[in-house]
């Protein structure tokens, strides 16, 4: 029997080609003259350190990027040994002023010794690097995402000066020949490497936290997902604590935790000891916790998150609940947030950003709470009856090429 290629089939093997070349390239790049197949030495906690080359070449970066993720040195393990009572995992891109506020409020956390601080990062540079490497309170791991647009600027998953314009129409995209021609998102527009990033991050770092972080290893608590323009709360840990246990005894169908909401902050004082669960838990996704059993779940879904065309990580997840996770995913949330968003410019807002408003956001914040931190019990609201309500899409991942880098993830960390 014969078979003939189309030219779709032939846009397809070249695009796996493509991913499949990224994969080799990395693995290349990360064996050093004198690294080893042998991964007992990931974790260490000496001198042997790895320091990113942030004055070479591009490769000379990526290569020093994926022997930092092989080495994976623990700052300050001397310090603080034994396992953590905690590991939290800040996403990291490029707001430093944010990031020194989040790390101030991690240093006055009760019991922050306890921790274990893993910042992944998906932009590299020294002065974000000084800034972690200046943290003395408590265990301290970076990882570094090796897709990182800035590492491929002119190429996938990067922005290649052959992809079509966002807003062209495909018809005119097909003419003209672009590479993505053929895959718009659902709203007709065409892919934007800077957005599509931070749903490969978040997806990549969930990954490599659970399945390739040496110091994880016989963890069996939460890990706790944040990123650089948080601020957490004094009593961030001592709030934990009651929650996993009523998790454990009271909620024991609750899949995840969230730590922090996007409520206005002025009723703090009569929220402070209020749990509920829910659902729709997306007006909570920052201080999300998860365990390694709702993580085997986000895996088995793996295609699934990778080709939903949501360029957001949380609204994917959201999707996922009650459909390919066949139960919804019921989330134990607290009421008085105990991580308060600082950024007031992101992902769509990259002008006029006020670090000091974030400074005085936070001040009042903590003058409001001061005095209903710490409780002494927990209170539990009316819980929400479960329900899996559709979404409208929000696009921006329509391109096949994400899919295939997205999904390879979970298969290039086994």
């Amino acid at each position: 029997m014969r078979f003939r290629l189309t030219k779709k089939c032939i846009q397809c093997l070249g695009v796996t080609l493509v991913i499949n070349t990224l994969l080799v390239s990395m693995r290349v790049l990360s064996a050093g003259k004198n690294d080893t197949n042998d991964q007992t030495n990931q974790g260490t906690s000496s001198t042997d350190t790895v320091k990113l080359d942030f004055s070479g070449s591009l490769s000379d970066l990526m290569r020093s990027i994926n022997r930092a993720n092989f080495k994976q040195h623990i700052l300050n393990a001397e310090r603080f040994p034994g396992e953590p009572q905690l590991v939290l995992v800040v996403q990291v891109h490029n707001r430093l002023e944010y990031l020194q506020l989040l790390i101030k409020s991690l240093e006055k956390a009760a019991e922050v010794h306890s921790f274990l601080l893993i910042f992944s990062h998906d932009y590299f540079s020294s002065e974000i690097d000084a800034i972690v490497q200046g943290i003395t309170f408590c265990k301290v791991l970076q990882i570094y995402f090796p897709f990182s647009t800035q590492l491929y600027p002119t190429e996938f998953p990067g922005q290649d000066p052959r992809d079509c314009p966002r807003d062209i129409s495909k018809d005119d995209a097909i003419k003209t020949g672009c590479l993505n021609a053929q895959h718009p998102d659902s709203y007709g527009h065409y892919r934007e490497a800077s957005v599509t990033q931070t749903k490969h991050h978040w997806w990549w770092k969930l990954h490599f936290v659970w399945e390739r972080v040496q110091a994880m290893q016989g963890y069996g608590g939460f890990v706790i997902f944040l990123e650089e323009d948080n601020y957490i709360l004094p009593d961030f840990f001592h709030l934990y604590q009651p929650v996993v246990e009523y998790k454990k005894n009271s909620c024991q169908d609750c899949d995840m935790l969230a730590l922090g909401n996007h409520n206005d902050f002025t009723g703090f004082p009569t929220l402070s000891n209020k749990v509920s669960t829910t659902t729709e838990w997306i007006k909570s996704n920052i201080g999300i916790a998860i365990s390694r059993e709702v993580y085997y779940k986000m895996m088995a879904c793996s295609s699934d998150f990778c080709t939903y065309d949501d360029y957001n990580w949380d609204w994917t997840l959201q999707h996922l609940s009650g459909t390919c996770i066949s139960k919804p995913i019921k989330v134990l949330v607290v009421h008085g947030s105990r991580v308060l968003h600082t950024g007031d410019c992101g992902l769509h807002q990259k002008q006029n950003c006020r670090p000091e408003w974030a400074s005085q956001k936070i001040e009042e914040a903590l003058a409001i709470a001061k005095d209903s931190l710490f409780p002494s019990s927990l209170v539990l609201t009316a819980p929400e009856v479960a329900q899996n309500k559709d979404h409208v899409k929000n696009g921006g991942w329509g391109d096949v090429r994400d899919h295939i880098l997205c999904k390879s993830y979970a298969k290039l960390l086994r």
